[in-house]
């Protein structure tokens, strides 16, 4: 078992989950995380810190599409192992379904 950041991530990237993961496995994009699968240790302290609730266990129905966006961009997009600043209007964006044509591929900072 592995946890996935979900489509709810999309413009809110919030990012208090890379503050308590043990082992840095988030990886960042212009406006979303994502974990790499084969890195994360299924420890969960990061699903109850998201405040968009974006991050599920990969046991969840219908999560592989998410699991393969997760896969796909943490090995193109740099780590990050500390907090950086959320968008302005993430808080606008946290609840809106349907981001998914929304999400940027550009990488964004790592730390």
């Amino acid at each position: 078992m592995t946890y996935v950041v979900t489509e709810n991530c999309i413009k809110c990237k919030y990012q208090d989950c890379v503050e308590v993961c043990p082992v840095d496995c988030f990886y960042v994009g212009e406006n979303m995380l994502v974990i790499h699968p084969d890195e994360c240790i299924d420890c969960g302290v990061c699903e109850p810190e998201c405040p968009a609730e974006a991050i599920l266990p990969d046991t969840e129905p219908g999560i592989e599409k998410w699991l393969e966006v997760n896969k796909d961009y943490a090995t193109k997009w740099p780590n990050i192992t500390r907090k950086g600043d959320s968008p302005p209007d993430a808080d606008a964006w946290k609840d809106k379904p349907n981001k998914l044509e929304h999400l940027d591929p550009n990488p964004g900072k790592g730390t």
